[in-house]
């Protein structure tokens, strides 16, 4: 049995140079995600992954007490979907060399960005969709995606990222957009510790429409 008390929370942040406008309100937002997830009952381990045409890994399968503070620093092109690829797979890899009681019960993807896919050499949208489902069915994946300036319930379903799990921001909510993505990691980390299927909860409608400058 997987440990229904643990989370791994994977972060997927856009660094790219449209960043720049929304530095301080994404930095502040991503602060306050980390705090409330803190303070939420269970373990939780926490990777943080930045992209723009380059992929990196700030830091692997930390304890969220010790997370540090965000320095985003915007630059390059949007490369999303070579940033995905490799998040899903390296985290897969890990995570398939445990053993099955060191494993978390719970893992998060939660991808936010304010541009388009313009720079990716290695993957293509078909191949990431295949596999985000693979992963949500195989394995109980659960997927966010936060989008600015474009339809990202339609774009995220092109990502195979389910509709209630994906929502637009206006370019001047990108901290309320973090604070109602992590209300919903919240709720979900809650609810497994008494049900191991209960289902991420769905951005609502008044969410929708708060999140709209």
């Amino acid at each position: 049995m997987t440990r229904s008390d643990l989370t791994h929370l994977c972060f997927l942040l856009d660094r790219s140079g449209s960043m720049e406008s929304i530095k301080t309100d994404t930095e502040g937002g991503y602060a306050a995600f980390v705090g409330e997830q803190h303070a939420t009952d269970g373990e939780c381990l926490v990777t943080l992954a930045q992209f723009d045409d380059v992929y990196e890994v700030v830091f692997a399968d930390r304890p969220v007490v010790e997370v540090a503070a965000l320095a985003l620093q915007p630059r390059g092109r949007t490369a999303l979907l070579d940033a995905m690829g490799r998040l899903i797979t390296e985290t897969g890899t890990r995570l398939a060399a445990l053993t099955e009681d060191e494993r978390p019960g719970t893992v998060i993807v939660a991808i936010m960005t304010d541009g388009h896919e313009n720079a990716s050499q290695e993957w293509t949208r078909p191949a990431i969709r295949a596999l985000v489902e693979q992963q949500s069915t195989a394995y109980g994946w659960e997927f966010l995606y936060l989008g600015a300036d474009q339809d990202a319930v339609e774009v995220g379903r092109g990502l195979g990222v389910k509709a209630e799990s994906s929502i637009t921001y206006g370019r001047g909510k990108s901290a309320e957009a973090m604070v109602a993505g992590s209300d919903k990691v919240r709720r979900l980390r809650e609810a497994r510790t008494h049900d191991a299927a209960a289902p991420m909860p769905a951005f609502t409608a008044q969410e929708r429409q708060d999140l709209l400058d």
